[in-house]
């Protein structure tokens, strides 16, 4: 198979169900509703058939690059902003958008832990360069040198906004200490 041959649609059906999660969760973070990220999803989806983006697995199968879906999606989001700015622009008045729906960072079975709320309401306070780098590499599973190219960025500038997140977190998970 050609680098520029997509994988079989079989691999492909398989290779998103394992990662589809992930990627629609990185997808809602780059957009403003579900529905926006799902479309999203769909467009980046279709971009990384048709580039032929594939990476060889450990099995020796070919299969759609993660690194490159991650990158299609944010690209889709972009245009999609776009649009929907040359949209707005042309309109006489300006369209009210939805409230972000709730984003689920936890699988269902921790939804209800309280911990999993305060982690969730923390990781919302972030702002959006270190959240994109939190999702990438801990719901991603990219490494720094992924989560760079995905968002055309430095590697040390990726690791330093993990970090610099992390410690974020740790300050505002961590209760005060009583004197």
């Amino acid at each position: 198979m050609s680098a520029n041959t997509p994988p079989p649609a079989s691999s492909w059906k398989q290779w998103f169900t394992t990662h589809g999660q992930r990627l629609l969760l990185f997808a809602r973070q780059q957009t403003r509703t579900e529905q926006d990220a799902e479309d999203v999803l769909q467009e980046a989806m279709v971009r990384l058939w048709k580039s032929g983006m594939i990476d060889t697995a450990e099995d020796g199968a070919n299969e759609p690059c993660l690194a490159g879906a991650f990158t299609q999606i944010r690209r889709s989001a972009i245009d999609q902003a776009r649009k929907n700015i040359r949209r707005a622009n042309r309109e006489t008045r300006a369209m009210e958008m939805d409230e972000p729906g709730h984003i689920v960072w936890f699988q269902d079975s921790l939804e209800q832990d309280e911990r999993s709320q305060q982690i969730e309401k923390a990781i919302q306070t972030l702002p959006d360069y270190y959240k994109e780098v939190i999702i990438l590499k801990i719901w991603g599973d990219l490494t720094f040198e992924q989560i760079a190219e995905t968002l055309d960025i430095p590697m040390n500038t990726a690791a330093s906004r993990y970090r610099y997140a992390l410690e974020r977190l740790r300050r505002t998970l961590t209760p005060a200490k009583l004197s």
